[in-house]
């Protein structure tokens, strides 16, 4: 079951996301797979602490003005393209695309567009959506 945890950079409920985390893999065992978009701060760098910490299979779509690393779910020459905000749109479909289901993790009254998007696109794809504030 690959799960997408993406959220505003504002996050910090590191306890919040752990819990959720750890039912996942209480439920699918080796089968959860965790996706992220490669952004450290905030919810998705929090879901990546995580899931390496607890050996948990792990992938993110970094935006294409990113360096590739060993987590990169896209080959290496995907990577280091000039920056553009166009990237982090592209970057999003591939999460809702690619995930069985798309977690949204944002704090009471903040916007996260970027989030949002992720979740709009995973809708359009007739994945399952969850907000968790």
């Amino acid at each position: 079951m690959k799960i997408a945890i993406v959220g505003s950079r504002e996050y910090s409920n590191k306890t919040k996301i752990k819990e959720f985390v750890l039912t996942l893999k209480k439920k699918f065992g080796e089968r959860l797979e965790i996706v992220s978009g490669g952004q450290v701060q905030g919810a998705d760098g929090i879901a990546k602490k995580i899931a390496l910490e607890y050996e948990i299979d792990y992938k993110e779509f970094a935006p294409a003005h990113y360096k590739y690393n060993i987590h990169c779910a896209l080959p290496r020459k995907f990577y280091g393209a000039a920056y553009s905000v166009g990237h982090y749109g592209i970057r999003n479909d591939h999460i809702a695309k690619y995930s069985d289901m798309v977690v949204g993790f944002i704090p009471e009254g903040v916007k996260s567009n970027g989030t949002k998007d992720t979740l709009s696109r995973a809708k359009k794809y007739g994945k399952k959506t969850i907000v968790i504030s």
